[in-house]
């Protein structure tokens, strides 16, 4: 007997196809637009930002009005900033607002990221990534956690790009996923990094997010 695998379609139309050039969504557009995301049976639809997109906000409000079929709706977000609380932080708390029941948030994966943008520890960095899905997670929420950069990250230092999914799955309540998010790289490199995180992290359900 043998076993299907299932995919899962997550779609960021309504967040990353609104920063290409002329593209404007209105609030009813949006709607309308995940309406039909859900006919064609989309599982996730990414709605926006929640922290930094007043629109985004109406749209995460406006669509819990609607009855979808089969999508879940999900607010983008970062993990918190460093040296802030979770509960405290503004980014943190706009995702609670949002009312969606999927949080997809970002984190660091790669060392460089961590000292030049976040400019903080990689002990920091993993705090930041696990308090944040915790705090989610206790409010009752689905967490995706986007790993920004990973591949770049794995290559730089593959303990350390490791140890920020582990990081993600600290807080075992709830349910939470893991994507490998990254540009321009190949199949070939993507499968290779894949087999090591199989080894890396284990029993969870994880997936990779390449965009071109």
């Amino acid at each position: 007997m043998t076993s299907k695998t299932h995919v899962e379609i997550y779609d960021t139309t309504l967040r990353d196809g609104a920063q290409g050039e002329g593209i404007s969504f209105s609030s009813v557009g949006k709607i309308l637009v995940a309406k039909r995301l859900d006919e064609f049976g989309v599982d996730y639809i990414e709605g926006g930002y929640a922290a930094s997109n007043p629109k985004d906000m109406e749209f995460f409000h406006a669509i819990r009005k609607e009855k979808l079929k089969h999508a879940k709706v999900a607010a983008f977000g970062s993990t918190r900033r460093a040296g802030v609380k979770a509960a405290d932080d503004v980014g943190c708390k706009a995702l609670i607002e949002a009312g969606t029941p999927v949080c997809t948030i970002f984190g660091k994966s790669w060392r460089l990221h961590v000292k030049e943008v976040l400019r903080t520890t990689e002990d920091e960095n993993r705090a930041m990534i696990a308090d944040t899905v915790r705090f989610l997670k206790e409010n009752g929420k689905m967490v995706i956690y986007d790993a920004e950069h990973f591949f770049d990250g794995y290559k730089d230092s593959p303990e350390h790009a490791l140890s920020t999914l582990r990081s993600a799955f600290r807080s075992r309540r709830g349910s939470s996923r893991v994507v490998r998010h990254e540009r321009r790289h190949t199949a070939r490199r993507s499968l290779s990094v894949g087999q090591g995180c199989a080894t890396g992290v284990s029993g969870r359900e994880a997936g990779n997010s390449c965009a071109q």
